[in-house]
């Protein structure tokens, strides 16, 4: 069950929101799917290269393309989808992993993000007294939680199988007889999964400026790592700024104002657009291992030199 879904009570299944769906999630699930298995599929054989020397940052990093990675698998059936315009014929077990792929990647995303940013940030500002915190062990320690408290927190998603009606199997729509529950769903999610970890980020990203900003930090070494740092909070924000943050936004908008007619509503359109920037932060996160990972540069410069000889 997803908030861009058309009310399953609608009898017009010709509407212009089908239509529009129709046209826009095949293509563009597409492209995602290619560049985000591209990228993400070669980010992990990197970060598995350098698994003897993993950092906390890498071991973050790796859970982060996992993510990605297994989400992006999930696309080629969505697009297949909406392609036959909206009918599911992968059965209903398949159906329920959908929704649930999606949100648990969003979720772990954003927590990677964050909580990668904040280990970064600490490990810059006090690296001798945090050494415990940024850890390897303590790295996998928190990726655990993190891929546990996700997918329990999401589990409910679970519940919404396909549907039958007028001859064609329906999957990824809304349920009018669960709207109170997935109301209250989004609205937690967008408070513990979104604007608590953004508003972290927010806080990291003025804390590392305002001590970059400090004439007394040498320009190497130190004031290198600082620069480190805010690389990864600043791409960890413009993700969030431009996937996550106009997807959540709609999202809650869209459920408020859902059960007025949306065949044709701009704002319809408008969340089914955010759905696709907000799984499109998978393609933008070989970005962040490119420039702020450690040693993925060096590993990358390794493989190809071995692919010239």
């Amino acid at each position: 069950m997803e908030v861009t879904g058309t009310p399953s009570s609608y009898s017009n299944r010709n509407c212009t929101i089908e239509n529009f769906k129709k046209e826009f999630y095949p293509i563009i699930y597409l492209i995602i799917f290619f560049w985000g298995a591209l990228g993400n599929g070669f980010s992990i054989y990197v970060f598995l290269q350098t698994c003897k020397k993993s950092t906390s940052v890498n071991v973050f990093m790796l859970n982060l393309a996992t993510s990605d990675f297994l989400f992006i698998s999930t696309l080629p059936f969505r697009a297949d989808y909406y392609f036959r315009g909206s009918n599911w014929i992968f059965g209903d077990l398949a159906c329920r992993v959908m929704s649930y792929s999606l949100y648990v990647n969003m979720y772990t995303s954003i927590y990677f993000l964050t909580v990668l940013s904040v280990v970064r940030f600490l490990a810059t500002v006090h690296p001798f007294r945090m050494f415990h915190v940024t850890s390897v062990r303590s790295a996998w320690i928190l990726c655990g939680i993190i891929w546990v408290f996700i997918m329990a927190s999401s589990a409910l998603l679970l519940v919404n199988g396909q549907e039958e009606k007028d001859n064609i199997i329906l999957c990824l729509e809304l349920s009018p007889q669960k709207f109170k529950s997935l109301l209250i769903m989004n609205h937690i999610a967008v408070a513990v999964g979104f604007l608590l970890p953004f508003l972290t980020l927010t806080v990291c990203y003025l804390l590392i400026i305002r001590i970059l900003l400090k004439a007394e930090i040498p320009e190497s070494g130190p004031r290198a790592a600082h620069r480190k740092a805010l690389t990864t909070i600043v791409i960890a924000m413009i993700t969030f700024l431009l996937c996550f943050l106009p997807y959540h936004a709609l999202r809650t908008l869209h459920l408020v104002t859902w059960d007025k007619d949306s065949c044709g509503d701009v704002l319809h359109k408008a969340t089914v657009i955010t759905l696709t920037m907000a799984a499109a932060n998978s393609c933008f996160n070989p970005f962040l291992y490119y420039f702020a990972g450690e040693n993925f540069k060096a590993r990358l410069r390794a493989i190809f030199s071995k692919v010239h000889l």
